[in-house]
């Protein structure tokens, strides 16, 4: 009895999880954490971006790099400075020549203590080249395209974007679809930003002159204000604290209430931070953003503690976005936009429109096959299917799976096989009261007997669902978690709930079944 009372309090349980999807106006009177099911962008409509990874940018970003670190390797006087000319970044390949030919082989021991196996270095004579190989660039490009990808994600999530579907494509290549977004410029400006911030000493020895020129002196960089035309500040192009060592910002407001981000440091970046402001008290130093200088505030006292504060003359929602784009980390290579759709909610609204319209025609075929073919019993299978389809929503909803038309799929193709697990069990009960067994033990032989063929198409058909889910990616794992909660809540009803209808129905006793002749 208590076996019979749990299989009938989970098929409740799990039905009662689905009025919020079939029913919203209900949504209120439930608990919060019973939701509908989200629907995905076929469904809900809202916006598919198309982004590429400029590999090509990135690689320029990486030679000029290696080209300073060379630089900087080579005259390191606590080694020993190896004197060298003609040092060059050319198409991504850093060569230089090595004066001293005794030093050659010093010069190659010490890049190669820095850079690992992450750069070919080759010599030729006293010359000596750095470069990455195709399969060195192809790491590349496959890291920068998972690091993307998760920054894209952290950066819509701060948003709130409900249920993104974020994946990769064609190997440089990120497709965004954000159900339920109308207008995607917002998003595409933030996920498009790169996003690298640096913190540079102001080079305050530069005269208006040779700004007005346009002719910065070695070392220095003109660097145009973010929200000032034509402004530009000169800065040194050493880098004294990333962006990188970053661990948290957040939008704030200011004594004077004005809104500013703070940012938190981590312990590396905290120690530069502090050194760089109590060195340089009463300098200015710029915080650059992709190439523009958000501000260039002057150092009143040391900051210690890795906490600091960027004004600017934000917008609140600015702040918030800002503080979003420095949260999340810098883009490894800028994002491009591609192509872009707009998928209308009246699209989607048809299609579940004319997906229930073909549901409701396709169950009620059943349901005549099913009544027609085995009379009282075709009627607890098809009160059966209703209960399996109410759990198979309820599960979806309590996953917080996301509802796609290759889901809506997986649940017509389960519906379909739970028929057939039906009707298993009520042709083995068939052959035995034809065989002269009495109905009622007739009904447990027929679903013992039939278990084993029904667990089999069940299970095998659920070890496929998985694998696609493991490796496939957007529809097809839509499809695939449909179809692999619906194999579990037809093997639940089909075995157990139907049996227990079947047993109430029975009550006991020997009687006649309809459907034997």
């Amino acid at each position: 009895m208590f076996k019979k009372l749990a299989i009938i309090f989970t098929a409740v349980f799990c039905v009662l999880l689905a009025v919020p999807t079939m029913s919203p106006n209900l949504a209120p009177y439930f608990p919060s954490w019973i939701k509908p099911v989200p629907l995905g962008l076929d469904l809900k409509g809202g916006a598919q971006l198309l982004l590429e990874v400029d590999t090509n940018t990135m690689f320029q970003e990486k030679a000029a790099q290696l080209y300073e670190e060379t630089r900087s390797t080579l005259i390191n006087r606590d080694k020993g400075v190896i004197r060298f000319s003609n040092l060059r970044n050319h198409d991504g390949v850093v060569s230089f020549v090595v004066r001293e030919e005794d030093q050659v082989s010093d010069a190659k021991g010490r890049l190669k203590s820095v850079f690992g196996n992450t750069v070919d270095i080759a010599s030729s004579g006293k010359t000596i080249t750095l470069s990455y190989s195709d399969t060195q660039k192809a790491e590349m490009t496959k890291d920068a395209l998972a690091r993307s990808i998760e920054i894209v994600r952290r950066r819509i999530d701060a948003l709130g974007t409900k249920e993104p579907s974020i994946q990769s494509q064609g190997g440089k290549y990120i497709m965004v679809q954000l159900p339920g977004v109308d207008n995607p410029e917002h998003i595409k400006q933030l996920i498009g930003q790169t996003a690298k911030m640096t913190f540079h000493l102001v080079n305050e020895n530069v005269s208006p002159e040779q700004i007005a020129s346009g002719r910065a002196p070695n070392g220095t960089e003109f660097l145009p204000y973010m929200d000032a035309s034509g402004q530009v500040v000169p800065v040194y192009s050493r880098v004294e604290v990333s962006g990188e060592s970053l661990k948290d910002s957040q939008a704030d407001y200011d004594q004077n209430n004005m809104p500013v981000v703070t940012t938190v440091f981590d312990a590396t970046g905290a120690r530069k931070f502090a050194r760089l402001t109590t060195e340089h008290v009463n300098e200015r130093f710029a915080i650059v953003l992709d190439g523009r200088v958000l501000s260039a505030p002057t150092i009143r006292e040391p900051i210690p503690g890795g906490r600091g504060q960027i004004s600017g003359g934000f917008s609140l929602q600015g702040a918030k976005d800002l503080a979003v784009l420095l949260r999340s980390g810098a883009l490894p290579a800028p994002l491009t936009v591609i192509e872009e759709r707009t998928v209308g909610a009246g699209l989607g609204a048809d299609t579940i429109e004319r997906g229930k319209i073909g549901a409701i025609v396709g169950v009620l075929f059943i349901f005549i096959f099913l009544i027609f073919t085995y009379r009282m019993f075709g009627v607890l299978a098809s009160a059966t299917l209703i209960v399996n389809l109410g759990m198979i929503v309820g599960l979806t909803a309590l996953f917080g799976a996301t509802l796609t038309l290759p889901g809506i799929a997986g649940i017509v193709l389960t519906l379909g096989m739970a028929v057939d697990a039906n009707i298993l069990p009520f042709e083995r009960i068939r052959d035995e009261v034809r065989a002269g067994v009495p109905t009622l033990r007739a009904v447990n032989m027929g679903f013992d007997r039939s278990l084993k063929t029904v667990l089999d198409g069940n299970l095998t058909t659920l070890i496929c669902g998985l694998v696609l889910f493991q490796f496939g990616a957007g529809p097809i794992r839509g499809f695939a978690v449909t179809l692999s909660i619906g194999i579990l809540t037809t093997l639940f009803t089909c075995v157990w709930f139907a049996k227990v209808l079947i047993d109430w129905y029975m009550n006991g006793k020997n009687k006649k079944i309809g459907f034997v002749k």
